[in-house]
């Protein structure tokens, strides 16, 4: 019975640390997003494009290009009326976010984001896949 109670305090303790680290990466990435989404209110293109990874960036190029992007393409994460942070999941060495967004009409869209660990740990969006939320109604 020992020896069942000790192996079981040491599964605990080896998946402790694993659980802190994605909790850790989730709040990291949820900032991330939050921030950018932020400066797309503000109208801050700099610093919306900051939080892009470096493939998103060199596609770009600059921060007005990305900023005129996100506007006509993506007028939900640019202008949400409300965002909720749903599920995350790793894919290798990503983290995919889905995140709700209310856009300014009224429709409900679903975001999937795909974060990068960046090589000093930050985290940045690699991209963005928008579709539309599934209907309450329907």
């Amino acid at each position: 019975m020992r020896a069942l109670a000790l192996s079981v305090l040491m599964l605990l303790v080896s998946v402790l640390p694993m659980q802190a680290l994605a909790d850790a990466d989730a709040e990291s990435i949820r900032d991330v997003i939050n921030q950018q989404i932020e400066a797309f209110r503000a109208d801050d293109g700099e610093r919306a494009f900051s939080f892009a990874a470096p493939v998103i960036r060199s596609k770009f190029g600059s921060a007005d290009n990305f900023m005129t992007m996100v506007r006509t393409g993506y007028p939900d994460v640019y202008r949400p009326k409300a965002v909720e942070f749903r599920e995350l999941k790793r894919d290798g060495e990503r983290l995919i976010q889905q995140v709700w967004f209310l856009g300014t009409g009224g429709d409900s869209t679903i975001g999937t984001y795909i974060m990068e660990r960046q090589e000093d740990g930050a985290w940045k969006i690699a991209g963005v896949y928008m579709r539309r939320a599934p209907s309450l109604g329907a």
